[in-house]
């Protein structure tokens, strides 16, 4: 089994009710160990958008890298997620951001998630669910990175109406 940290995020619709759906359907092929609390995060790249919930989730999994990202694909369209824009609103996203200690770079995979040290929304959920958790390619833990990152948005404890 392989211990991996995937990031979830929506943006459409019942937000929280999609991440809490999200999860539900990634316990069929992940054993989910730990999820953070759910921030409200400002978006990235195309600003005129509402803003996102994102959580962090740390599970194991028999699945390989690639079919763990098939699917996790499966799980967005299952939930209605349609190709749209780059950085643009979504229903749901799962990005797997660790797997094991693995680095990998395929033409659809890259492990560990390639932007994540650049995103508050995944690195303060993050250092909530695995603070000691140590990228393999820099060294660093991820409190470590959390601490010095700069200019990464806003990101804000989600409170429900």
């Amino acid at each position: 089994m392989a211990k991996v940290y995937l990031g979830l995020g929506s943006n459409l619709g019942d937000r929280a009710a999609n991440i809490k759906k999200a999860l539900q359907l990634l316990e069929s092929q992940v054993a989910i160990t730990t999820v953070s609390p759910l921030y409200e995060t400002e978006p990235v790249g195309i600003k005129e958008q509402p803003w996102f919930l994102n959580a962090v989730c740390a599970g194991q999994t028999a699945l390989d890298p690639q079919a763990l990202l098939a699917f996790v694909k499966g799980i967005e369209k299952k939930m209605g997620r349609t190709p749209t824009v780059r950085f643009g609103p979504r229903l749901i996203d799962i990005d797997i951001l660790f797997y094991d200690d693995l680095v990998l770079e395929s033409p659809t995979l890259q492990i560990p998630h390639p932007r994540l040290t650049h995103r508050a929304f995944v690195l303060v959920p993050l250092a909530q669910v695995a603070p000691h958790l140590v990228h393999p390619c820099l060294g660093l833990t991820i409190r470590e990175i959390l601490a010095q990152a700069e200019e990464l948005g806003e990101v804000r404890p989600f409170e429900p109406a």
